[in-house]
């Protein structure tokens, strides 16, 4: 079965990893997941994002954690959808959690955290939030 929404996919399974404790998650492949996975990967909230090719197939890895301890998402959310895109400009970038969560965010210039595009002066699509 395909997803329609392959980012809402990845959170899903991200979040079904948590809930039972699991150390890490296979996931189909594409550009995009794994951008947003090494964003996550670079600041702290997940520990690696591998892609390789398992059984024919390109498949990501994420590691969320490692194997006696707790995992560092307590939550994340999607925030754009398919049926309704969110997008925003710098100055309208949100803040989650007073700074200590992120956005990631998608932009002309790839896809970063809201702190770097609001560094960099440039708005876009908001993907997700993570706390």
């Amino acid at each position: 079965m395909v997803s329609t929404d392959p980012i809402a996919d990845m959170l899903s399974r991200i979040r079904n990893a948590i809930s039972v404790n699991k150390v890490e998650v296979n996931l189909p492949h594409s550009k995009t997941k794994q951008q947003v996975a090494e964003v996550l990967a670079g600041n702290g909230f997940i520990n690696s994002a591998v892609a390789d090719r398992k059984g024919g197939y390109p498949s990501l890895k994420l590691v969320i954690r490692d194997e006696n301890s707790p995992a560092r998402i307590t939550e994340i959310e999607r925030l754009s959808r398919p049926g309704r895109r969110l997008y925003v400009g710098a100055k309208d970038i949100p803040v989650v959690k007073r700074g200590r969560g992120l956005v990631v965010i998608s932009t002309n210039q790839g896809i970063m955290t809201g702190d770097q595009a609001k560094t960099k002066k440039l708005g876009g699509e908001l993907i997700c939030k993570v706390y």
